[in-house]
């Protein structure tokens, strides 16, 4: 406050820069801690009608009007100036509001370089923070708001302070209009989008938020997953090609351990263990979460680790399953799902899904027991596959009847041995 109090704007008008029309340029004086500077307005005013004391021209009409308005933005934008340096600098000076005001000496910084930016210091990280998935999602994300940009503005980037509101709603509108993408996805696009602009934020590259008003929100997902009899058929397949009875057998041990594919990708025989019960284990972290992922085998998915004891990439690479690319697995899928009669999708993300109903939850495996093992965060995460099967329903009203007439049949002996 008391620094505040040594802080003042003076706008006047130097009289010893009459022009040729007797018009004098208008000044705004920043004084603070006794030192001073001085900026131009850009604009020049009839001498006569400048009032020294108040600061702003006299009389009426529209040019008054129009001078005494800048007068007063540009008062009010160097006090802001200076308001912005009290919250972030240690060390004020009248020079440093001037060129807070002004914007000299401000570097400028562009979204699509700050994008760059980041991604570059993601790569560097990979296999340490990231994954390459992390990678390749911001490397997309980048390459839609490059394409967005461009078709908007007709330029090749944006200064981040340009971003604004209209710009995140023109986005989302971009993508689902012009690139055919649906809402889930476009929202996906949108807050990585949002962990950029924070970044930019947080280095104070940017003085406002463009995301402060606007809410990612998310479509409920009708999630896909294979009932027992679809596991059974497909493991009963006979795949006479190599690579599709490999494919198989990696979905259904994702489907009996909830693994994702890149997870499974990095398993080797050392994380089977044996447990002091002598329950066999896979023991491991997520690569997503660097969470413990510690699943109990079933023993379907022990007679697929058995199955490859000789295998080539077991011996060779040291790796437990002969684990294709994520590309090749989704593309044999769609093969293997049609041979063996299945007429669902199949995909990598089915595995994880069927592990998480059929496998668990549908078995009366405790949320909390099947969020661990998934090696989830937050158990809200696993309430998404919580959805209660019409099967599961009437088994459970099934148990319920039973209940029933039980307590029904012990009510009429009671009533039969009091009458007695």
């Amino acid at each position: 406050m008391k620094n505040a109090q040594k802080f003042s704007v003076l706008i006047w008008a130097d009289r010893r820069k009459t022009d040729s029309q007797g018009m004098v340029p208008l000044y705004a004086r920043i004084t603070y801690l006794s030192k001073r500077c001085e900026v131009s307005l850009g604009r020049k005013v009839d001498p006569k009608k400048w009032d020294s004391e108040t600061g702003y021209l006299k009389g009426n009409g529209s040019e008054v009007r129009d001078v005494n308005t800048q007068i007063m933005e540009a008062t009010n934008e160097i006090r802001r100036a200076f308001d912005d340096l009290k919250r972030t600098e240690d060390f004020i000076t009248a020079e440093k509001i001037k060129q807070k005001y002004t914007g000299e000496g401000t570097i400028h910084r562009m979204l699509l370089e700050v994008f760059d930016e980041h991604n570059s210091n993601l790569e560097k990280l990979l296999e340490k923070d990231f994954v390459r998935a992390t990678l390749t999602k911001y490397k997309t994300v980048r390459k839609k708001t490059a394409e967005y940009i461009q078709w908007r503005y007709n330029k090749p980037d944006v200064y981040l302070e340009s971003i604004d509101y209209s710009f995140v709603t023109g986005l989302e509108m971009y993508l689902k209009t012009e690139d055919k993408i649906e809402h889930n996805t476009a929202m996906r696009y949108i807050k990585n989008l949002k962990k950029i602009i924070n970044l930019a934020v947080n280095n104070q590259w940017m003085s406002h938020n463009p995301f402060n008003l606007f809410k990612c929100t998310y479509n409920k997902v009708n999630r896909v997953e294979l009932e027992w009899e679809e596991l059974n058929q497909l493991a009963d397949y006979n795949f006479k090609v190599k690579r599709l009875a490999e494919v198989r057998d990696t979905f259904l041990f994702c489907c009996y351990t909830g693994y994702a594919f890149v997870d499974v990708d990095k398993l080797t025989p050392q994380h089977v263990v044996s447990g002091a019960d002598g329950v066999t284990w896979i023991k491991t972290t997520r690569t997503k979460t660097a969470i413990e992922a510690n699943v109990p085998l079933i023993p379907q998915a022990i007679a697929i680790i058995e199955r490859y004891s000789e295998h080539d990439t077991r011996i060779i690479e040291n790796k437990l399953l002969p684990v294709k690319s994520n590309q090749k697995m989704n593309a044999y899928l769609k093969e293997i799902g049609d041979l063996a009669g299945i007429e669902k999708v199949l995909t990598t993300h089915i595995a994880r899904h069927t592990f998480a109903t059929t496998v668990t939850l549908e078995n009366d495996v405790p949320l909390e027991t099947v969020s661990r093992m998934l090696g989830h965060t937050k158990l809200t995460t696993t309430q998404i596959y919580a959805k209660m099967k019409d099967k599961k329903v009437n088994r459970d009203m099934q148990a319920l009847k039973v209940r029933l007439q039980v307590n029904a049949e012990i009510v009429d002996e009671k009533l039969e041995e009091e009458l007695v």
